[in-house]
């Protein structure tokens, strides 16, 4: 296995100062913010390696790697500010566009039969809901007819 190439990045200002080292050789550059110095120093250890298809480069930030990460993913994921600003609907027009839990019906699946979404409990016809309420007092007819005619 080949030595590693290290490239350390050292702020100057708002400017970044890049030092490729490996191969006997060391390559300066600099570029304005970290991001271009990432890209500078790929540049940089293209030239100092052009053979060798596959390198292993440690970035440095002042000496210590987690540090260049830390700052490296700071800087790439930093977001920047938006050229116009962003519109908010009034809070009237949210509500209207919010959707209740029942109002969503899922969509069926293939070979599944649709569910049977929430319905009103049936009522009973009024002959059918006098028939099967008897007042407490009264015997049904038939039963009192048995009960004469076993005495």
């Amino acid at each position: 296995m080949a030595d590693p190439i290290e490239v350390n990045y050292t702020p100057d200002g708002d400017d970044w100062t890049v030092a490729v080292k490996g191969r006997g050789q060391t390559l300066t550059g600099k570029a304005p913010g970290l991001i271009a110095a990432r890209d500078r120093a790929d540049q940089l250890v293209e030239k100092l390696a052009p053979e060798e298809p596959h390198r292993t480069v440690v970035h440095l930030l002042e000496g210590d790697a987690v540090e260049f990460t830390t700052a490296y993913l700071t800087a790439r994921l930093a977001k920047s500010e938006p050229s116009a600003p962003l519109e908010v609907p009034p809070p009237a027009a949210q509500e209207a566009a919010k959707e209740t839990p029942a109002e969503k019906t899922p969509a069926p699946r293939a070979g599944v039969p649709p569910q049977q979404t929430q319905q009103q409990p049936q009522q009973q016809a009024p002959a059918q809901q006098a028939a099967t309420e008897t007042p407490a007092d009264e015997t049904p007819p038939k039963a009192d007819e048995a009960a004469k005619s076993s005495s």
